[in-house]
């Protein structure tokens, strides 16, 4: 007999299917076999387990297309394990992790060795990304044909940026004829060196040295050059400043082939809200000004922002500890993610149901090919997540992740994941 359950009465929002409606889905041997009313009620499911879900939402799973998951090198930060149940928690049922490991995920080897340890570890779906230069040095182009054939699902330096111009236009090139996307983390590092928070005001209150906007919008107007170039797609990470949103906008209205994502703490925060030297509120981009924050908002109303991605950055209380001047860039971010999406874009009416569900789910899922997710299609893998858009929560270590430094400790949120699925089985409950 066919392993099968039904979610019953919840609210199904399918952004793909351009669907929002009261209705079950059954779920058979790991993939959606229907999704209609009152399925439940009918005699041939009337032994299938079920669960209920009347007044909470049932969405694809998340797909969360830049995290770090620190294995192998850093395990003490995260693990495939601990970063994956930290997804679980959040409603994200596929991440792309990035490639900055200890060795950097350079070569097939390394890469066949992580699909191999996600295999027997990770309790969502992991997909890696190669490294667009070898140790991510911006030297040399890593063997992206390989990469592909080792099963690499983009191609990105992110943590560094890729300076040299006219090696991202080849490997730009290289990446269109092998139908890979590659991501490229925006900034250039001549204006950022230094820096642990946004040039302004508050950065000169602290005594603290600033990034300026233009760190990030000088390197997002070339990559818009260059993609226009080479005709090949490139997406673009963590937008933060205004700036990069008004060039992503407009050379998107000219047919640029290009996508990009948001933090969620690029649009909950900004720059005044930072408490002290705390660094447990440093990232790269960094956060910055009302301004800015509003930008992103718009980016992600009108379809300029594609998706939104956490940058998921996890490090040890101690690293933490040396102050936001010394402490490395990255805050933790799978298991807050959807919360912080409806607390400040879906109650907040930046966005509404169908295009969160679009951008943190949908569009990610697009962008990087994956076929059957994203979407609670009949036929697509079963992954699901269950929310009550209704729940208040208090985030509070600790956290399924191996690591705290999150930004968003002891603050209130409205929406919270009461399940999720992956390929049927359930690898989260409350």
């Amino acid at each position: 007999m066919p392993e099968r359950l039904i979610i019953r009465a919840g609210l199904v929002i399918d952004p793909a299917r351009k669907l929002e409606a009261v209705r079950d889905v059954l779920v058979t041997d790991g993939r959606i076999g229907d999704v209609a009313p009152s399925l439940a009620r009918k005699s041939a499911f009337k032994d299938v387990p079920v669960i209920e879900a009347k007044g909470k939402w049932v969405i694809p799973g998340l797909v969360d297309m830049h995290v770090h998951l620190r294995e192998p090198g850093g395990e003490a930060d995260e693990t495939i394990l601990s970063g994956t149940k930290a997804a679980a928690r959040g409603g994200v049922t596929t991440v792309l992790a990035m490639a900055n490991t200890v060795p950097v995920c350079d070569s097939p080897a390394q890469l066949s060795f992580l699909r191999a340890k996600a295999k027997s570890d990770a309790v969502v779906n992991v997909l890696f990304a190669g490294a667009v230069t070898l140790g991510q040095k911006g030297e040399m182009l890593s063997e992206f044909a390989k990469l592909k054939a080792a099963g690499a699902a983009a191609l990105s330096d992110d943590g560094r940026p890729v300076m040299n111009a006219g090696l991202l236009r080849r490997a730009l090139e290289y990446a269109k004829d092998l139908g890979l996307l590659l991501i490229d983390h925006c900034e250039d590092s001549t204006l950022s060196a230094g820096a642990c928070m946004h040039e302004g005001a508050q950065a000169l209150r602290k005594g603290l040295r600033g990034s300026p906007w233009a760190a990030e919008t000088v390197q997002v107007l070339r990559d818009i050059a260059l993609a226009e170039l080479t005709g090949a797609r490139i997406h673009l990470a963590h937008l933060s400043a205004a700036a990069s949103v008004a060039a992503v906008r407009q050379a998107k209205k000219r047919g640029v082939a290009l996508s990009a994502e948001t933090s969620p703490h690029h649009f909950t925060l900004i720059d005044e809200n930072i408490p002290g030297y705390d660094a447990n509120w440093k990232m790269n981009p960094p956060l910055r000004e009302t301004d800015d924050r509003q930008a992103i908002l718009e980016g992600l109303a009108d379809g300029t922002i594609d998706a939104i991605a956490t940058d998921h950055a996890p490090h040890g209380c101690a690293a933490k500890a040396a102050g936001i001047d010394l402490a490395p860039f990255g805050v933790i971010g799978l298991e807050t993610s959807l919360s912080l999406a409806m607390t400040d874009l879906l109650h907040k009416k930046v966005l509404n149901r169908r295009r969160l569900v679009e951008r943190l789910s949908t569009s990610p899922a697009s962008l990087l090919g994956l076929k059957g997710k994203g979407t609670l299609a009949p036929g697509a893998d079963a992954d699901i997540a269950i929310v009550d858009p209704e729940a208040s929560w208090t985030p509070q270590a600790p956290f399924q992740s191996n690591s705290r430094n999150s930004p968003f400790i002891g603050r209130r949120l409205k929406g919270r994941v009461l399940t999720t699925l992956r390929a049927g089985r359930i690898v989260h409950a409350l």
